[in-house]
């Protein structure tokens, strides 16, 4: 039988036969094509957002990076509910030309309203027919609340940016597929400051593969939460039951 010679990073093999590489071989694809992988994920920004006070993270900061000539996020629908006469979730952040439903998962009435210059809109009293979705197509800071309930306060933050998210719990987003070059960038945080519409913008500008640490200091005290009352506490165990 003729054994043919072949490169030298792959083993002998007979005549007709299947080509079989060699186990260094492979391993060094495999390695290469992990390196491949690596590079492609380092180049998602990530932002760590925390308190300047404590050094603490924090979420439902909203980072924002606006990318010249890039096109603006596309509008989405979305919902923000109440729920233990509580808006859910806390801070929600759209683009412009985005429509945002209330719909009511409480036992009682809600009166949800806005007089923020992004959004006025006034839902009247409502409890189980959610009504039309409120559009949102100014950008800036819708601050809700409830005429029933002075309590309740959420946040909209409605981007005309081309990336946009929300911090996690870890105080952190990664801003994956940035172009390269440098992009303004800034970030917003409901206790900033007490009128909730002002930025903090970054002194440098941020690229496609930067690990950035964002310190705030913060002149808006944490709220506490709301004692439920005992129809809400019997309630919720029914619920679990």
């Amino acid at each position: 039988m003729l054994w043919l010679p072949r490169n030298p990073c792959e083993t002998p093999v007979r005549k007709g036969t299947h080509v079989t590489r060699a186990p260094h071989v492979l391993l060094s694809s495999l390695l290469l094509a992990t390196g491949l992988l690596s590079s492609l994920a380092a180049q998602a920004a990530r932002i760590t957002v925390t308190d300047a006070a404590t050094g603490k993270p924090l979420p439902e900061a909203v980072v924002e990076v606006d990318i010249e000539g890039a096109s603006k996020a596309a509008p989405s629908s979305v919902d923000v509910y109440q729920r233990n006469a509580a808006f859910h979730p806390h801070v929600s952040a759209v683009s412009v030309g985005s429509s945002v439903s209330f719909p009511n998962r409480d036992t009682t009435r809600h009166h949800v309203y806005s007089f923020s210059p992004t959004g006025v809109f006034d839902l009247n009293l409502y409890r189980q027919e959610t009504p039309p979705p409120v559009p949102f197509d100014t950008a800036g800071v819708a601050v809700l609340g409830c005429n029933i309930h002075d309590h309740m306060q959420a946040f909209i933050v409605v981007s005309d940016a081309a990336k946009f998210a929300i911090t996690d719990e870890n105080g952190q987003v990664n801003l994956e597929d940035l172009p390269p070059g440098e992009h303004r960038l800034r970030v917003w945080h409901p206790r900033l400051e007490e009128t909730h519409q002002q930025w903090w913008e970054a002194p440098r500008p941020v690229s496609a593969s930067d690990l950035r640490s964002v310190s705030l200091s913060l002149s808006v005290a944490a709220k506490p939460a709301a004692e439920q009352s005992s129809l809400q506490q019997r309630f919720n165990r029914a619920l679990s039951q």
